[in-house]
């Protein structure tokens, strides 16, 4: 802190001059803003980060609510698998996931005007019991592959006849 000039100061308490020098560069690790973002591995079971991906949740039971699905299907193992897979086809772009998301996965596996059997059989098969098992989910999601989940909405083709 500085004194005012009247007050009297000792001459071991009087600031002494100082050079200021730089600061050594070599050997000295950089900052931690500068490393950069650590990276992912990818592959099976790894997922795919994206913002926001709960909200597909929301989405996804807002939207089953009103579907009419076969008995052998519970309608909480749906909203997991439909939320699951929209935030896959969000997050592939680095988006939260949105309604059309939802419709593009409703449409890939048929929930939505298809009345095919093998469409039927295949989404029983693939939607039972992945609301309470992770390594279900994990697999479920996995099975899916990314040219499937960007297809336009109005031109989805059901998983079952995409190659």
């Amino acid at each position: 802190m500085t004194q005012p000039t009247f007050v009297p100061v000792a001459s071991t308490s009087a600031v002494r001059p100082t050079m200021p020098m730089e600061t050594p560069e070599i050997g000295r690790p950089k900052k931690a803003g500068l490393l950069g973002a650590p990276s992912a591995h990818g592959g099976a079971s790894r997922g795919t980060p994206g913002p926001d991906a709960g909200y597909a949740l929301t989405l996804s039971k807002n939207v089953v609510h009103h579907l009419v699905l076969e008995s052998e299907l519970n309608e909480h193992d749906v909203e997991w698998g439909v939320a699951l897979l929209s935030a896959k086809r969000a997050s592939l772009v680095g988006r939260a996931p949105c309604e059309t998301d939802v419709s593009v996965v409703l449409d890939l596996f048929g929930f939505r005007g298809t009345e095919d059997e093998a469409v039927r059989a295949d989404r029983v098969q693939r939607f039972r019991g992945i609301a309470h098992s992770y390594f279900l989910q994990r697999v479920f999601v996995d099975d899916v592959n990314e040219h499937a989940l960007r297809q336009k909405p109005g031109e989805v083709i059901p998983l079952l006849h995409f190659r």
